[in-house]
């Protein structure tokens, strides 16, 4: 689920919240990416340094160019000529300064990666057309869509149906919305059991282990919201590996400078010049091309980092500031009373 859910789950307290609702809660978050015109963090004395100068020329020069003098200088380097004025014009300032910085001062270079691997998350859930304020939405797709930020690809994906307990029987709505029939839920294994199969699916690509991952999701709402709701109805602790986790809507705002209007899967699909591809709302389409984004983000320069977690029940934000970590080893989080 994405945007959508910002129209189904408006009311609703205990699901996906509006997305101005979740954005009142993280607003204290800073930028994730460095702004194009600034050095990255060093010494005064380091900013003397005639690179800078000459980014912040390259700079100048970029932001008088027309839409057709970027598209042509994308070409002639062999970028990507996709997107808006705005993208085209902060991926070419991403790959001068990429040339200009050394590895050892880039905050955003090709090398300068953390984690290996970013899993991208996007739940579907049970949902009526008008929810009442106490209605609890219980997990019914579990999608994983697994990139390479080496490789800048998708590399694996996993998808699992879970069967309802509280509300087993689907509205025609969500049905309708989702894709997801009855008799695929009917058929499905109970979320714990789909949990120990996400476990064993990151434990086999030996993700938190050998090597740095971490989530990522379309909005606040698919860990704070929907994952947190269906651990309490499961009787089931919250996952420690689930705890921080990338939000895409702000990562983007932030590396290209828009506002948070303009983050909708569906517009930075479009800002970006790519399209749809799948199903919409279904779970592990929306997750394709979540990470489809993520991936132009990447080539693009920003270095997507953690911005999100979990803590006591409550959302908050994870400054920029904050040392880079990767999730923890994926385990069975056990059960509650």
């Amino acid at each position: 689920m994405e945007e959508h859910k910002e129209n189904i789950h408006g009311k609703d307290m205990n699901a996906k919240l509006s997305k101005g609702d979740d954005d009142d809660k993280v607003k204290p978050s800073s930028t994730i990416c460095p702004k194009e015109e600034a050095p990255p963090q060093a010494s005064n004395s380091d900013f003397s340094h005639p690179v800078y100068k000459e980014i912040a020329l390259a700079n100048g020069h970029i932001n008088r160019m027309s839409k057709e003098e970027l598209r042509n200088k994308l070409s002639q380097l062999k970028l990507d000529t996709r997107g808006v004025k705005d993208v085209m014009k902060k991926r070419l300032k991403s790959h001068y300064k990429k040339q200009k910085l050394t590895q050892s001062v880039t905050d955003c270079g090709p090398g300068d990666i953390f984690y290996d691997y970013i899993c991208v998350v996007d739940f579907e859930a049970t949902c009526e057309e008008d929810n009442p304020p106490d209605f609890l939405h219980e997990i019914i797709e579990f999608p994983m869509v697994l990139i390479s930020t080496h490789t800048l690809e998708i590399v694996g994906t996993f998808q699992e149906y879970v069967k309802p307990k509280l509300y087993p029987t689907l509205s025609d709505f969500c049905v309708k919305l989702t894709g997801i029939t009855q008799d695929k839920v009917d058929a499905a294994k109970p979320f714990p059991v789909v949990l120990k199969q996400v476990v064993k699916w990151l434990e086999e690509r030996e993700l938190g282990t050998k090597y740095k991952y971490t989530f990522l999701t379309d909005g606040s709402w698919d860990m704070s919201k929907f994952l947190n709701i269906q651990c309490r109805v499961s009787h089931i602790r919250y996952p420690q590996f689930a705890r921080k986790w990338i939000n895409i809507r702000k990562s983007y705002g932030n590396f290209y400078k828009v506002p948070r209007t303009q983050t909708k899967l569906s517009t930075m699909l479009d800002k970006l010049g790519l399209q749809y591809e799948g199903r919409p709302h279904s779970g592990l389409d929306d997750s394709r091309n979540i990470a489809r984004v993520a991936l132009r983000m990447l080539q693009d320069g920003c270095q997507l980092r953690v911005n999100e977690h979990m803590h006591a029940g409550q959302l908050l934000p994870v400054p920029s500031c904050a040392p880079m970590e990767g999730a923890p080893p994926p385990r069975w989080p056990g059960t509650r009373k």
